[in-house]
């Protein structure tokens, strides 16, 4: 019986059912110069991949990280610029513009957002000026080029694939 009052309390506002205090890992701060490369190649709103990861590369920016973000594939459409309805802007739902809320809070924060050409346009048949304002748009050749310079940049990596 208090097994059950105990579960039927756990249910209350505010009741804290987890340890959020103890922490195992020392808190990384980015060194001077450190930079961080995120490449996603993921469908958005497909699942919570891709919003988990744009979250994470906001903390890695605001961990003191030179941060960029490189979508390719699928990933292009994370930063679709026309997104919305029934109008550009408009949220049909609670949460239907997470994805490029989260991108505009990590441009305005200083990260860098790379969207693949090729991808846009010879896969979506998505032109590039239909991406988010500030999203530099780059050639398919530049994603080895680009985890190439961050392997010489002995930058971290986070690499996320989905289909």
């Amino acid at each position: 019986m208090a097994v059950n009052e105990n579960l039927a309390a756990a249910k209350a506002a505010g009741t804290e059912l987890f340890n959020t205090a103890e922490k195992i890992f020392p808190d990384i701060k980015a060194e001077p110069g450190e930079t961080a490369y995120t490449f996603m190649h993921t469908v958005p709103y497909e699942g919570s991949v891709g919003l988990v990861n744009l979250l994470t590369t906001t903390r890695v920016l605001r961990k003191g990280f030179k941060a960029h973000l490189v979508l390719y594939g699928p990933g292009v459409l994370m930063a679709s610029g026309t997104r919305g309805f029934p109008k550009v802007g408009d949220e049909a739902f609670p949460g239907h513009m997470a994805i490029n809320r989260q991108i505009q809070t990590f441009m305005d924060e200083g990260g860098t957002v790379y969207a693949c050409r090729f991808a846009s346009g010879a896969l979506y048949g998505f032109p590039e000026d239909l991406l988010m304002e500030g999203v530099k748009p780059f050639h398919p050749l530049d994603v080895l080029d680009c985890a190439l310079t961050a392997w010489r940049e002995r930058a971290f990596q986070l690499n996320t694939w989905t289909l």
